[in-house]
């Protein structure tokens, strides 16, 4: 006899359907498990084989052939058990043969408990993309997967019960999902504010304008001048996110098993920060069966890296093609997947070893160290930095300063609204902040009156800028106008954006 069930494979963030066949027939008494398997699926016969037995099910010995198609396609993880295991229960006759549209997924414990799987959020989204209809999954996955609609959902606790179920026992009862209170941005509860941030005008200014065009930021400055104070309120301030966003930034924190059944869906802005002696492979993503690494789970929100320099060299330089790309392609030998990596970077460092440069009065470092330290950031990281700002000391008068400061609330109103109208300058394109814009946006959205294009051009002139940075300071300068409001760039606005680029040349010039 025969028997077919369907089952999905995920392969970075896609999914593949899987058909798993079992044939049950006369000759020698074994199971054969073929289609290009990984040793995982083929250790499911053990799983299962066991699993039915302590069900107090006997299988008469036949030869049992399971195969798992495409054949081209390598398939790993548990998550085929189940499927496999409800194929076999019908090529046996024990249960009727499911339908088309229905799809098994999960992992089975020797005793017929069905445990849960990873990327379930992911995998869902898949099937119903698929034109599945019912997806008989974990019931510990339930809750996940229930924030995507338009799919029936049946929780698996044990095999017996679900076998019982498909042999027309009682009805089949979909998961019933229930109604979760939305996050107001307002509610939402951070560790920090920018209330607390004294002093540093500047660069909380520059802070504000890089998270309202989504420009990637460098903070150089003495230690303890408070830059890592500030990158951590930016969370703060960062806009609040739509359901698809939540859906697609949960879809990665799904496939690395990161969501809970208390809180199944991401609602806030990711703030990643890895320390400074990440991997390469850590940041990008990785292994044998690739899942992904910190700068696809800053996707939506930030990648903060302080002490930059004291990063290794490749960690560093994987950063350059995904934040041009805003993915990452991670290729093995049976494969190759994609992740996203739609992500501001946000990066800290001081100006030499002892912190102190350029103060020559408290700096004891030499002027060869101080090159050999700055030169650990190369030109084309430093080229991917729309804002670099200088975090000066703080005075003993801006410590104990009795003055209230600005909120993160007060600021992120003006962030929103900064957003709010470039969502509409870029209605029907594929970006959304003026930090993505290309060239020939830059020129359609940022054009200059006549005092602004003299300003420009003795800017260019007199600071040997490239192609490249003029580009970002047009773009800069875009999102200071928009967090005034206005459609005209002025100069101040350039002025502004200038500053931003007079700091690396001070720092990577001179030094």
């Amino acid at each position: 006899m025969f028997g077919k069930v369907n089952s999905i494979y995920l392969q970075g963030m896609w999914g593949t359907q899987v058909s798993v066949e079992a044939d049950v027939s006369g000759g020698l008494p074994g199971w054969s498990f073929v289609g290009y398997l990984a040793s995982e699926v083929r250790e499911a016969q053990d799983r299962v084989r066991t699993a039915i037995r302590n069900l107090g099910v006997e299988l008469p010995p036949r030869k049992v052939t399971i195969n798992l198609s495409p054949a081209d396609l390598r398939k790993e993880g548990t998550g085929f058990d189940l499927a496999i295991a409800a194929a076999i229960l019908t090529a046996y006759g024990i249960i009727p043969s499911p339908e088309e549209t229905w799809l098994f997924l999960g992992e089975l414990g020797l005793d017929g408990r069905i445990k849960g799987i990873p990327g379930a959020l992911t995998l869902t989204v898949r099937a119903r993309e698929l034109g599945f209809t019912r997806l008989f999954l974990p019931e510990e996955n339930l809750e996940e997967a229930s924030m995507i609609q338009g799919i029936g959902l049946v929780g698996a606790g044990d095999l017996k019960s679900l076998m019982e179920l498909l042999k027309g026992a009682g009805p089949i009862k979909e998961y019933e999902r229930r109604e979760r209170p939305g996050t107001d941005p307002g509610q939402e509860k951070y560790a920090g504010d920018f209330s607390e941030v004294n002093g540093q005008k500047v660069l909380r200014r520059a802070a504000e304008v890089a998270v309202a065009g989504m420009h990637n930021l460098l903070m150089i400055g003495p230690a303890g001048s408070g830059k890592t104070m500030v990158a951590r309120r930016l969370a703060t301030i960062l806009p609040a996110m739509t359901q698809e966003e939540r859906i697609e930034i949960s879809k990665i924190y799904s496939v690395c098993n990161l969501l809970s059944g208390e809180e199944p869906l991401i609602r806030r802005r990711p703030f990643r920060a890895p320390h400074h002696t990440v991997s390469a492979q850590a940041l990008t993503g990785g292994g044998s069966r690739p899942k992904p690494g910190e700068i696809s789970l800053a996707t939506g929100g930030i990648l903060f890296l302080d002490e930059l320099p004291e990063m290794s060299r490749g960690a560093l330089e994987a950063l350059r093609q995904p934040l041009e790309e805003r993915q990452v392609t991670i290729s093995r030998v049976y494969g190759t997947c994609s992740y996203p990596a739609d992500f501001q970077l946000v990066a800290a460092m001081n100006p030499c070893r002892c912190g102190h440069y350029p103060d020559l009065s408290r700096c004891t470092c030499t002027a060869g160290e101080v090159s050999r330290y700055l030169g650990k950031i190369s030109g084309p990281l430093l080229d991917r930095m729309d804002i670099c700002v200088e975090a000066q000391a703080v005075t003993y008068e801006e410590m104990e300063g009795k003055a209230e400061n600005e909120s993160s609330a007060s600021i992120r109103a003006r962030v929103e609204a900064a957003r709010a109208i470039q969502r509409e300058r870029f209605k029907g394109l594929s970006i959304r902040c003026n930090g993505e814009m290309g060239g020939g946006q830059i020129r359609r959205f940022c054009p200059l009156n006549k005092e602004e294009s003299e300003f420009m051009e003795h800017i260019f002139f007199s600071l040997g800028i490239s192609i490249r940075m003029y580009g970002k300071i047009l773009k800069v300068a875009r999102t200071a106008a928009d967090l005034d409001g206005r459609e005209q760039i002025l100069t101040k606005d350039l002025s502004e954006a200038v500053s931003y680029v007079r700091i690396r040349q001070r720092y990577w010039k001179n030094g």
